[in-house]
């Protein structure tokens, strides 16, 4: 039996339960926004990485092609970052491997199955943190999908955050500061301390085009 690990949208973050799923496995799909090269150095030290480029993955991932298509422990794959850009006529596939949404799916389609893995980086509103392992097995075309699910750890109340926990939650702070949203509404909603979220709010807004691993490294200095 062979052990593929599958994954997307991890946005320049790692978390400890991903890389625990990811031993022993031979290879690890990677479905795009990436985010970062550091990523792609990390997983492999456990196995080969495919990947191909997501719509965040800028200058950095000009080499990354945007599509995959090959054979892996017999199957057929074809990966891509956003569905949209699935061929309509995929001919001798098995397996087609998609990301963007941050949703896992599976479903099967003229025989062929369709999987995203969700999002096992920073987690987007109250959607769930998720991977897929891939077992397939030595017989033409035996193989099952297993979804892997990370628990959501919520801060008991006065607990200060440690770096994991304000990493998953500052894509989203980003984006409702931009909405114009107040310090206060965004530390509220994001279940993060009022320090923090005015902090973190204050870097993005005083040093233009800082990015979130900045603005950890920040909030680390204190």
């Amino acid at each position: 039996m062979h052990k593929i690990g599958i994954l997307s949208d991890t946005h320049g973050l790692l978390r400890p339960e991903v890389l625990e799923t990811l031993q022993g496995c031979e290879y690890i799909l990677h479905g795009g926004d990436i985010n970062k090269k550091s990523i792609l150095d990390r997983l492999n030290t456990i196995a080969p990485v495919i990947v191909v480029r997501g719509n965040n993955d800028k200058e950095w991932a000009k080499d990354i092609p945007e599509t995959f298509r090959g054979v892996i422990c017999g199957l057929h794959i074809f990966m891509v970052h956003n569905k949209k850009y699935i061929p309509e006529n995929l001919l001798n596939t098995d397996l087609i491997i998609y990301g963007h949404s941050h949703r896992y799916e599976e479903k099967k389609i003229g025989g062929m199955l369709y999987l995203n893995p969700g999002s096992c980086g920073p987690r987007r509103f109250h959607q769930e943190i998720t991977l897929a392992i891939l077992h397939v097995g030595d017989k033409p075309g035996e193989y099952s999908v297993e979804k892997i699910l990370i628990p959501h750890k919520q801060l008991p109340s006065g607990k200060k955050e440690n770096r994991q926990e304000i990493a998953e939650r500052l894509p989203a702070v980003m984006k409702d500061l931009e909405a114009g949203k107040s310090v206060e509404a965004i530390a509220k909603k994001h279940n993060l301390s009022t320090d923090v979220s005015r902090e973190s709010t204050r870097m993005y807004l005083t040093h233009p085009g800082i990015d979130m691993e900045g603005i950890l490294n920040r909030l680390d200095k204190g």
